[in-house]
Protein backbone atom coordinates (compact mmCIF):
# COMPACT_ATOMS: atom_id res chain seq x y z
CA UNK A 1 0.00 0.00 0.00
CA UNK A 2 2.91 2.34 0.60
CA UNK A 3 4.55 1.78 -2.76
CA UNK A 4 3.91 4.10 -5.67
CA UNK A 5 4.77 3.81 -9.32
CA UNK A 6 7.65 5.71 -10.82
CA UNK A 7 6.33 9.09 -11.78
CA UNK A 8 6.19 9.30 -15.58
CA UNK A 9 4.84 12.85 -15.78
CA UNK A 10 6.40 16.27 -15.42
CA UNK A 11 5.14 16.51 -11.83
CA UNK A 12 7.91 15.65 -9.35
CA UNK A 13 6.94 13.61 -6.31
CA UNK A 14 6.24 15.83 -3.32
CA UNK A 15 8.38 14.84 -0.36
CA UNK A 16 7.30 15.40 3.24
CA UNK A 17 10.11 15.80 5.83
CA UNK A 18 10.57 12.77 8.05
CA UNK A 19 10.47 14.90 11.26
CA UNK A 20 6.92 15.94 10.33
CA UNK A 21 5.84 12.29 10.09
CA UNK A 22 7.47 11.56 13.44
CA UNK A 23 5.94 14.61 15.13
CA UNK A 24 2.40 13.82 13.94
CA UNK A 25 2.79 10.17 14.87
CA UNK A 26 4.12 10.77 18.37
CA UNK A 27 1.63 13.55 19.23
CA UNK A 28 -1.39 11.62 17.91
CA UNK A 29 -0.23 8.50 19.75
CA UNK A 30 -0.04 10.44 23.02
CA UNK A 31 -3.42 12.12 22.44
CA UNK A 32 -5.31 8.92 21.69
CA UNK A 33 -3.71 7.05 24.56
CA UNK A 34 -4.88 9.92 26.79
CA UNK A 35 -8.46 9.44 25.54
CA UNK A 36 -8.35 5.69 26.17
CA UNK A 37 -6.91 6.14 29.68
CA UNK A 38 -9.42 8.92 30.50
CA UNK A 39 -12.41 6.78 29.57
CA UNK A 40 -11.08 3.80 31.51
CA UNK A 41 -10.18 5.97 34.52
CA UNK A 42 -13.46 7.91 34.84
CA UNK A 43 -16.34 5.64 35.82
CA UNK A 44 -18.83 8.28 34.68
CA UNK A 45 -17.65 7.52 31.13
CA UNK A 46 -18.41 3.80 31.38
CA UNK A 47 -21.39 3.93 29.03
CA UNK A 48 -21.96 2.46 25.54
CA UNK A 49 -21.25 5.70 23.66
CA UNK A 50 -17.95 6.28 25.46
CA UNK A 51 -17.01 2.63 24.97
CA UNK A 52 -17.37 3.14 21.23
CA UNK A 53 -15.39 6.40 21.45
CA UNK A 54 -12.71 4.51 23.38
CA UNK A 55 -12.67 1.89 20.63
CA UNK A 56 -12.30 4.64 18.03
CA UNK A 57 -9.38 6.14 19.98
CA UNK A 58 -7.79 2.69 20.28
CA UNK A 59 -7.98 2.23 16.51
CA UNK A 60 -6.44 5.69 16.07
CA UNK A 61 -3.70 4.66 18.49
CA UNK A 62 -2.94 1.64 16.32
CA UNK A 63 -2.77 3.85 13.22
CA UNK A 64 -0.42 6.32 14.93
CA UNK A 65 1.79 3.53 16.26
CA UNK A 66 2.05 1.78 12.88
CA UNK A 67 2.95 4.95 10.96
CA UNK A 68 5.47 6.06 13.61
CA UNK A 69 7.01 2.60 13.55
CA UNK A 70 7.23 2.65 9.76
CA UNK A 71 8.80 6.13 9.75
CA UNK A 72 11.45 4.99 12.22
CA UNK A 73 12.20 1.99 10.02
CA UNK A 74 12.68 4.31 7.04
CA UNK A 75 15.06 6.47 9.08
CA UNK A 76 17.11 3.42 10.15
CA UNK A 77 17.20 2.17 6.55
CA UNK A 78 18.41 5.54 5.28
CA UNK A 79 21.34 5.60 7.72
CA UNK A 80 22.30 2.02 6.85
CA UNK A 81 21.09 0.36 10.05
CA UNK A 82 18.36 -1.70 8.35
CA UNK A 83 18.22 -3.71 5.13
CA UNK A 84 15.42 -2.48 2.87
CA UNK A 85 15.11 -5.76 0.96
CA UNK A 86 15.24 -8.31 3.76
CA UNK A 87 12.35 -10.76 4.17
CA UNK A 88 11.85 -9.71 7.79
CA UNK A 89 11.48 -6.07 6.70
CA UNK A 90 8.86 -7.06 4.13
CA UNK A 91 6.95 -8.98 6.77
CA UNK A 92 7.09 -6.02 9.13
CA UNK A 93 5.82 -3.77 6.34
CA UNK A 94 2.89 -6.15 5.79
CA UNK A 95 2.15 -6.09 9.53
CA UNK A 96 2.12 -2.29 9.57
CA UNK A 97 -0.10 -2.13 6.49
CA UNK A 98 -2.46 -4.62 8.17
CA UNK A 99 -2.58 -2.44 11.30
CA UNK A 100 -3.32 0.65 9.19
CA UNK A 101 -6.13 -1.16 7.34
CA UNK A 102 -7.45 -2.45 10.64
CA UNK A 103 -7.49 1.05 12.11
CA UNK A 104 -9.37 2.43 9.10
CA UNK A 105 -12.00 -0.33 9.00
CA UNK A 106 -12.31 -0.12 12.78
CA UNK A 107 -12.83 3.65 12.64
CA UNK A 108 -15.66 3.22 10.14
CA UNK A 109 -17.32 0.49 12.20
CA UNK A 110 -16.91 2.56 15.36
CA UNK A 111 -18.61 5.51 13.68
CA UNK A 112 -21.46 3.25 12.58
CA UNK A 113 -21.87 1.95 16.13
CA UNK A 114 -21.76 5.49 17.58
CA UNK A 115 -24.34 6.68 15.04
CA UNK A 116 -26.71 3.85 15.99
CA UNK A 117 -26.15 4.57 19.68
CA UNK A 118 -26.97 8.28 19.18
CA UNK A 119 -30.10 7.38 17.23
CA UNK A 120 -31.36 5.12 20.03
CA UNK A 121 -30.43 7.74 22.65
CA UNK A 122 -32.43 10.48 20.93
CA UNK A 123 -35.49 8.62 19.67
CA UNK A 124 -35.82 5.63 22.03
CA UNK A 125 -34.73 7.26 25.27
CA UNK A 126 -37.11 5.34 27.53
CA UNK A 127 -35.87 1.98 26.26
CA UNK A 128 -32.24 2.97 25.75
CA UNK A 129 -30.82 1.15 28.80
CA UNK A 130 -32.75 -1.99 27.86
CA UNK A 131 -31.52 -1.88 24.25
CA UNK A 132 -27.91 -0.72 24.71
CA UNK A 133 -26.75 -2.80 27.65
CA UNK A 134 -23.05 -3.05 28.47
CA UNK A 135 -23.19 -6.75 27.64
CA UNK A 136 -24.45 -6.02 24.14
CA UNK A 137 -21.93 -3.22 23.82
CA UNK A 138 -19.10 -5.60 24.69
CA UNK A 139 -20.39 -8.15 22.17
CA UNK A 140 -20.55 -5.47 19.47
CA UNK A 141 -16.99 -4.36 20.23
CA UNK A 142 -15.78 -7.96 20.13
CA UNK A 143 -17.39 -8.47 16.73
CA UNK A 144 -15.96 -5.17 15.44
CA UNK A 145 -12.38 -5.93 16.51
CA UNK A 146 -12.48 -9.53 15.26
CA UNK A 147 -13.96 -8.52 11.91
CA UNK A 148 -11.47 -5.69 11.47
CA UNK A 149 -8.50 -7.97 12.19
CA UNK A 150 -9.63 -10.59 9.66
CA UNK A 151 -10.53 -8.02 6.99
CA UNK A 152 -7.21 -6.19 7.41
CA UNK A 153 -5.16 -9.36 6.94
CA UNK A 154 -7.14 -10.35 3.85
CA UNK A 155 -6.84 -6.86 2.34
CA UNK A 156 -3.06 -6.71 2.73
CA UNK A 157 -2.55 -10.33 1.66
CA UNK A 158 -4.49 -9.91 -1.59
CA UNK A 159 -4.17 -6.16 -2.15
CA UNK A 160 -2.53 -6.66 -5.55
CA UNK A 161 -5.86 -8.04 -6.74
CA UNK A 162 -7.96 -5.37 -8.41
CA UNK A 163 -11.08 -7.01 -6.93
CA UNK A 164 -9.81 -6.46 -3.38
CA UNK A 165 -8.92 -2.87 -4.19
CA UNK A 166 -12.41 -2.29 -5.62
CA UNK A 167 -13.97 -3.83 -2.49
CA UNK A 168 -11.82 -1.56 -0.29
CA UNK A 169 -12.92 1.58 -2.14
CA UNK A 170 -16.55 0.39 -2.27
CA UNK A 171 -16.52 -0.27 1.47
CA UNK A 172 -15.37 3.31 2.08
CA UNK A 173 -18.03 4.86 -0.18
CA UNK A 174 -20.91 2.66 1.04
CA UNK A 175 -19.98 3.20 4.70
CA UNK A 176 -19.88 6.97 4.23
CA UNK A 177 -23.27 6.86 2.51
CA UNK A 178 -24.82 4.80 5.34
CA UNK A 179 -23.42 7.02 8.11
CA UNK A 180 -24.36 10.21 6.28
CA UNK A 181 -27.90 8.95 5.60
CA UNK A 182 -28.35 7.97 9.24
CA UNK A 183 -27.23 11.38 10.49
CA UNK A 184 -29.42 13.24 7.99
CA UNK A 185 -32.40 11.11 9.01
CA UNK A 186 -31.54 11.69 12.68
CA UNK A 187 -31.42 15.48 12.33
CA UNK A 188 -34.63 15.55 10.28
CA UNK A 189 -36.51 13.57 12.92
CA UNK A 190 -35.00 15.76 15.64
CA UNK A 191 -36.30 18.84 13.88
CA UNK A 192 -39.80 17.34 13.68
CA UNK A 193 -39.69 16.43 17.38
CA UNK A 194 -38.48 19.94 18.25
CA UNK A 195 -41.48 21.46 16.48
CA UNK A 196 -43.84 19.14 18.36
CA UNK A 197 -42.23 20.11 21.68
CA UNK A 198 -42.49 23.80 20.80
CA UNK A 199 -46.22 23.32 20.22
CA UNK A 200 -46.76 21.98 23.75
CA UNK A 201 -48.30 24.30 26.38
CA UNK A 202 -45.75 26.54 28.07
CA UNK A 203 -46.81 25.32 31.51
CA UNK A 204 -45.89 21.74 30.75
CA UNK A 205 -43.53 20.72 33.56
CA UNK A 206 -41.51 18.18 31.60
CA UNK A 207 -41.12 20.32 28.53
CA UNK A 208 -38.02 22.24 29.60
CA UNK A 209 -36.32 19.13 30.95
CA UNK A 210 -37.09 17.25 27.74
CA UNK A 211 -35.72 20.11 25.66
CA UNK A 212 -32.50 20.24 27.69
CA UNK A 213 -32.02 16.49 27.42
CA UNK A 214 -32.70 16.47 23.69
CA UNK A 215 -30.42 19.47 23.24
CA UNK A 216 -27.57 17.64 24.97
CA UNK A 217 -28.17 14.57 22.84
CA UNK A 218 -28.18 16.63 19.65
CA UNK A 219 -24.95 18.36 20.68
CA UNK A 220 -23.43 14.90 21.07
CA UNK A 221 -24.70 13.95 17.63
CA UNK A 222 -23.24 17.18 16.21
CA UNK A 223 -19.86 16.37 17.76
CA UNK A 224 -19.89 12.95 16.13
CA UNK A 225 -20.90 14.54 12.83
CA UNK A 226 -17.76 16.71 13.06
CA UNK A 227 -15.72 13.57 13.74
CA UNK A 228 -17.31 11.98 10.67
CA UNK A 229 -16.39 15.02 8.58
CA UNK A 230 -12.79 14.71 9.78
CA UNK A 231 -12.51 11.12 8.59
CA UNK A 232 -13.91 12.09 5.18
CA UNK A 233 -11.43 14.95 4.72
CA UNK A 234 -8.46 12.93 5.92
CA UNK A 235 -9.16 9.62 4.15
CA UNK A 236 -10.84 10.67 0.88
CA UNK A 237 -7.61 11.79 -0.92
CA UNK A 238 -6.04 8.38 -0.27
CA UNK A 239 -9.04 6.59 -1.76
CA UNK A 240 -8.99 8.89 -4.78
CA UNK A 241 -5.37 7.77 -5.10
CA UNK A 242 -6.50 4.12 -5.15
CA UNK A 243 -9.20 4.87 -7.73
CA UNK A 244 -6.61 6.56 -9.95
CA UNK A 245 -4.37 3.48 -9.71
CA UNK A 246 -7.24 1.38 -11.08
CA UNK A 247 -8.69 3.79 -13.65
CA UNK A 248 -5.77 5.69 -15.19
CA UNK A 249 -2.43 4.30 -13.96
CA UNK A 250 -0.37 5.76 -16.83
CA UNK A 251 -2.17 9.04 -17.50
CA UNK A 252 0.19 12.02 -16.87
CA UNK A 253 -2.56 14.06 -15.19
CA UNK A 254 -3.30 11.15 -12.86
CA UNK A 255 0.40 10.84 -12.18
CA UNK A 256 0.43 14.48 -11.07
CA UNK A 257 -2.18 13.65 -8.44
CA UNK A 258 -0.26 10.54 -7.41
CA UNK A 259 2.85 12.63 -6.91
CA UNK A 260 1.08 13.96 -3.79
CA UNK A 261 1.02 10.51 -2.16
CA UNK A 262 3.08 11.53 0.88
CA UNK A 263 0.70 14.43 1.54
CA UNK A 264 -2.17 11.93 1.46
CA UNK A 265 -0.31 9.87 4.06
CA UNK A 266 0.11 12.98 6.22
CA UNK A 267 -3.66 13.50 6.03
CA UNK A 268 -4.21 9.88 7.10
CA UNK A 269 -2.00 10.43 10.12
CA UNK A 270 -3.65 13.78 10.84
CA UNK A 271 -6.99 12.03 11.33
CA UNK A 272 -5.62 10.38 14.46
CA UNK A 273 -4.36 13.79 15.55
CA UNK A 274 -7.64 15.67 14.99
CA UNK A 275 -10.10 13.30 16.69
CA UNK A 276 -8.86 13.77 20.30
CA UNK A 277 -8.80 17.55 19.81
CA UNK A 278 -12.49 17.39 18.84
CA UNK A 279 -13.22 15.34 21.98
CA UNK A 280 -11.43 17.90 24.13
CA UNK A 281 -13.34 20.87 22.68
CA UNK A 282 -16.80 19.36 22.26
CA UNK A 283 -17.39 16.84 25.09
CA UNK A 284 -17.54 18.48 28.53
CA UNK A 285 -17.13 15.30 30.56
CA UNK A 286 -13.97 14.37 28.69
CA UNK A 287 -12.62 17.94 29.08
CA UNK A 288 -13.14 17.70 32.82
CA UNK A 289 -11.44 14.29 32.94
CA UNK A 290 -8.45 15.51 30.92
CA UNK A 291 -8.09 18.49 33.25
CA UNK A 292 -8.14 16.28 36.33
CA UNK A 293 -5.65 13.83 34.84
CA UNK A 294 -3.19 16.45 33.61
CA UNK A 295 -3.43 19.14 36.29
CA UNK A 296 -4.28 17.28 39.49
CA UNK A 297 -2.02 15.30 41.74
CA UNK A 298 -2.20 13.59 45.11
CA UNK A 299 -1.03 16.86 46.72
CA UNK A 300 -3.49 19.09 44.93
CA UNK A 301 -7.18 18.26 44.76
CA UNK A 302 -9.30 19.34 41.78
CA UNK A 303 -12.97 20.08 42.16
Amino acid sequence: MNATRVNQSDCPEVKVPVPLFLTIGVVSLAENLLVVVAIIWNRNLHSPMYCFICSLAAFNTIASLSKTWETLMIVFADVGQLEKTGSSVMKLDDVMDSLLCMSFVGSIFSFLAIAVDRYITIFHALRYHNIMTMRRTGAMLGIIWTTCGVVAMLMVRFFDSKFIMICFVAFFIISLAIICSLYVYMFMLARIHARKIAALPTSSGGRSRHQRWRGNSMRGALTLTILFGAIVVCWAPFFVHLIIIMVCPMNPYCECYRSLFQIHVVLLMSHSLVDPAIYAFRIAELRHTFRKMLLCSQWRRCS
